[in-house]
């Protein structure tokens, strides 16, 4: 018997199992593509619309951060700077998560140990979560190829923003593939992962945010860490602006390394076993560990030190570009009027303007924390500890309502921890440090109303339908994410963007706070989260 034996009927098994998850990942983000090329023909109808708006652009970190460099002032090189690089981020999730529900997930389900009983190699399983993951994004490139030429934006320039976007999503299969043997458990191996997809696009926006612009005022050449990142590949294959098919390679070899390294390391662990060995306990378990409360901290403590180092060095990257904006936007009025309209203030101070568009970003960060850390309970109930803990005499609400103060406490330190970091830097570099440490304090805060809308949603989700819990807790995020962050640049109508709760928080520092807004969320918060409670206090348990 090979090794691979049986991948074939695995790799049909897993396309069934996913035969609802990736066609709504796939067609979501072809949607997300389809308005966005209708919203950019609607605000940028002529050459010289393109060119202004990219001129202004291209001294803007805060925009190139979050876009990309600008590369021509065609209507394909205008809509590659809008949304390339959030459709690798998506493709990108898709391939992590599929990959990683076909291989770690199976085997704590117990779903690989009865299939390892029958005649199946001992890398089909890891061979058909990758052939899955293959197959779902050469069909969102076809796909991406397909609108594009249909919307009257063909060529070669089509062909190569699907590929790219494909490949994109390709490399990160490769590399949750190597976690997935690596780390202890789904959750783990989703963590790391989602954690790789972050800094890539963190990494490509850094670069972007510090290129060079050229002598034409609009184009940039990008800096280094552009190349360390996947999603900075995807950009540089430069779809309607020469393409240059041969940074496809890139995103080849690490999937073809990657997937090396992991067969490799499949070949040395047990199934269900990480190569990341579980420290031993302690013989005794501290008193904290008797309480729900204690129990929840010490299983969600992991999780929040990652996002706690990641949210740290953004925030820290972020109070040090003081300097940077204050020289972009010096001379230039166009710039100055769209990080102001980013960041939601006025014109009188444009750092005040950038930072609060990024403590957005950083709240919309630790919004993806909170619900992340409130799926928590719902892999405890499906893999069968919950039951074991509510067979005691610890009460429902009291189990579920420790991993919400866990989780609401730890986004609240998350948000305190941007603040301070921000606001030292800040404060360091331009001086001033009490008044700069209290007013990026204040900016990060402010966004904790929103980061607790999604907490009720994700509470609310898991009671009332906890077999979908997870699938409409995200699907909630990513929806408030891109009618929040998004919401302008697809042109969407304000009633519409207002359903997401990143609408409707504050400005700060760029405007005062005002209480009424943020009361309102969190009363919204806590109508979810009480119906959640209810819910689950009465269901019963769900496998």
């Amino acid at each position: 018997m090979s090794a691979f034996t049986g991948t074939a009927r695995l790799t049909r098994l897993a396309l069934r199992r996913d035969r609802i998850q990736l066609p709504l990942w796939i067609l979501g983000t072809v949607l997300l593509l389809w308005t966005t090329i209708s919203a950019t023909r609607e605000q940028y109808p002529t050459e010289e619309d393109r060119l202004q708006a990219l001129t202004t652009v291209a001294g803007s970190p805060a925009v190139l951060i979050l876009r990309s460099a600008p590369t021509n002032t065609s209507e394909g090189g205008m809509l590659v700077f809008q949304i390339l690089t959030f459709l690798a981020l998506l493709a990108g999730f898709m391939s992590t998560l599929a990959v990683v529900r076909h291989t770690r997930q199976n085997e704590e389900t117990g779903r690989s140990e009865m299939l390892g009983a029958m005649v199946v190699g001992r890398y089909a399983s890891l061979t058909a979560a990758l052939v899955t993951a293959v197959i779902a994004n050469a069909v969102l490139a076809m796909l991406i190829a397909l609108v594009l030429v249909g919307s009257g934006l063909g060529g070669a320039g089509a062909v190569a923003a699907g590929v790219a976007v494909g490949a994109a999503g390709v490399s990160f299969a490769g590399l949750a593939a190597v976690v997935a043997q690596a780390a202890q458990g789904a959750r783990a191996a989703n963590g790391m992962a989602a954690a790789a997809i972050g800094i890539a696009f963190l990494v490509r926006g850094f670069g972007d945010a510090f290129g060079e612009i050229q002598a034409n005022g609009y184009t940039m050449d990008n800096a280094w860490p552009v190349w360390l990142s996947p999603i900075g590949w995807a950009e540089q294959v430069r779809p309607y602006a020469g393409e240059r098919l041969w940074v496809l390679a890139l995103p080849l070899l690490l999937f073809a390394g990657s997937v090396a390294v992991s067969f490799a390391l499949a070949g040395r662990r047990d199934v269900g076993m990480g190569l990341i060995a579980a420290r031993p306990g302690p013989r005794s378990a501290k008193r904290a560990l008797l309480s729900p409360l204690g129990l929840a901290w010490r299983l969600q403590r992991g999780t929040l030190l990652g996002w706690a180092i990641g949210v740290g060095a953004m925030a820290a990257v972020v109070g040090s570009l003081s300097g940077t904006v204050e020289e972009a936007y010096r001379d230039n009025a166009k710039a100055a009027e769209t990080i102001a309209k980013i960041g939601g203030g006025g014109t009188s101070n444009l750092v005040d303007a950038f930072f609060a568009a990024m403590m957005a970003i950083i709240g919309a960060m630790v919004a993806g924390y909170v619900v992340q850390a409130l799926m928590r309970p719902r892999a405890e109930e499906a893999g069968g500890p919950a039951e074991a803990v509510l067979a005691t005499a610890t009460g429902r609400l009291r189990w579920l309502g420790s991993h919400l103060a866990v989780a609401v406490g730890g986004a609240t330190a998350l948000l305190l921890l941007a603040g301070l970091c921000a606001g030292l830097v800040y404060g360091l570099t331009e001086g001033d440090l009490g008044t700069h440490l209290a007013d990026m304090t204040g900016a990060a805060l402010v966004q904790l109303p929103a980061a607790l809308i999604l907490a009720g949603v994700a509470i609310a989700a898991y009671g009332l339908l906890p077999r979908l819990a997870v699938g409409l807790a995200w699907a909630a995020f990513t929806v408030s994410l891109v009618l929040g962050q998004l919401g302008d640049l697809l042109g969407l109508p304000q009633a519409v963007r207002d359903i997401s709760p990143f609408s409707h928080v504050p400005a700060v520092p760029a405007v005062d706070a005002t209480a009424g807004p943020l009361l309102a969320l969190v009363a919204v918060a806590l109508a979810f989260g009480i119906a959640g409670m209810a819910s689950f206090r009465r269901r019963n348990l769900a496998l």
